[in-house]
């Protein structure tokens, strides 16, 4: 799988997760007010975990399974400075090359920012923005996503200048193409796992972007969900008083998540150049398995693996199951809303597999959960395998 082409050999090719998740009493994802996030689904109400959520997660747990990751930040100056100083820069010359590179992508976001609202850049306009951002209270207002590598060779490019920023950044009218000149081949050949995964978005430097290769869609709940009320009370221990010192609620609910996961390896291929797919793709699926999302977990423990899955390897249209009629609970005796969910997504599946026909286009189709010898280890080693076979057909 590591084998490198002009031509990506997994074009069209997708692995599909469709995962059931059971979790007791949680707040997995909260909204504005602090409640468990709900969406309206089929006329009912169902429990919702927005995909940014747990795709946060994932990407923090594959820093356990030897992932590289890109660094998520608005503090550029700095993380631009920090490795400058690892390469010999004085506490001067590193805050200089870091306030450079964020200068840049300041001025760059306040430009578009001016087009989206209608305004009109003219010479004085300009002259304004160009004194702000050299203020030292400016700050980046957007998130610049950067990958080791790409850190790596600005800040090289720094050294190679005795850190005279101006040096390395020498067009004045557009510098944010000295930047996409540096780094333009690493977005070519990604080395951040998560950027790959996940895409890149740089509003005014059109060729560092990244096209994501996951796509994640909001966790609901197969069935109809009402969040419920938690009143609590606190005492404190050096009062003479009777009574609670604090008194408060929380809400909070219980549901059997529908998880729906498509990685097209196309793109992973080529985002990352034909590198490492293997060992991408591992750190990939054993991150997903065990996320959860870290929200209120100190209180309401959600720690609930996978209870069931099904995984296609194949090439075709995305599908995913939309539970429009709520699923309902079975007798207490026979399980709650886990065996009807797992039925109903089975059915659905199932069905759209043979309507579709070749259109559908299985490679090889894994149902995780139920038999014991089939682990998660050996899921993965499915998944590896089926996906070098797609890469011949």
């Amino acid at each position: 799988m590591n084998q490198k082409q002009n031509a990506s050999p997994y074009r069209n090719l997708r692995v599909e997760f469709h995962i059931l998740q059971s979790f007791p009493v949680t707040c997995l994802n909260r909204d504005d007010v602090g409640a468990p996030k709900t969406a309206v689904i089929g006329g009912t109400t169902r429990a919702r975990v927005s995909s940014q959520c747990w795709k946060r997660q994932v990407r923090l747990a594959m820093r356990d399974f030897g992932a590289v990751l890109g660094s998520r930040t608005k503090l550029i100056a700095e993380l631009i400075a920090n490795k400058c100083r690892d390469k010999g820069a004085t506490e001067e010359q590193a805050k200089a090359c870091g306030e450079k590179i964020e200068r840049i992508f300041i001025k760059g976001t306040k430009e578009e920012n001016k087009v989206k609202k209608g305004k009109a850049a003219d010479k004085k306009d300009l002259a304004e923005d160009n004194d702000d951002v050299e203020g030292a209270d400016q700050k980046a207002d957007t998130l610049l996503f950067l990958s080791p590598k790409e850190v790596a060779i600005l800040a090289e490019a720094f050294q190679a200048k005795e850190f005279n920023p101006n040096e390395v950044i020498t067009d004045t009218k557009h510098p944010i193409k000295d930047i996409e000149r540096l780094i333009g081949k690493v977005t070519k050949e990604m080395d951040a796992l998560d950027i790959a995964l996940f895409g890149r978005m740089v509003a005014q430097a059109a060729t560092l972007n990244v096209e994501a290769s996951a796509s994640f869609a909001h966790a609901v709940s197969t069935h109809k969900v009402a969040n419920e009320v938690e009143f609590f009370t606190a005492l404190d221990d050096e009062s003479k008083e009777p009574g609670s010192a604090h008194m408060g609620s929380l809400e909070f609910n219980a549901a059997t998540y529908y998880r729906y996961v498509s990685l097209d390896m196309g793109q992973l291929w080529e985002t990352l150049a034909g590198q490492h797919i293997e060992d991408a793709v591992k750190s990939f699926v054993k991150a997903l398995y065990v996320a959860v999302p870290s929200a209120r977990q100190t209180t309401q423990s959600g720690a609930s693996p996978w209870e069931f899955a099904r995984v296609y390897v194949r090439k075709g249209q995305r599908l995913q199951v939309p539970f429009e009629t709520a699923v309902k609970a079975v007798k207490s005796s026979e399980g709650g809303f886990l065996e009807p969910s797992k039925n109903e997504m089975r059915q659905y599946l199932d069905k759209k597999e043979k309507l579709s026909g070749s259109l559908f286009g299985k490679i090889k189709s894994f149902d995780f959960g139920e038999n014991e010898q089939f682990n998660i280890d050996k899921l993965i080693d499915e998944i590896t395998s089926a996906i070098g076979e797609g890469s011949k057909k």
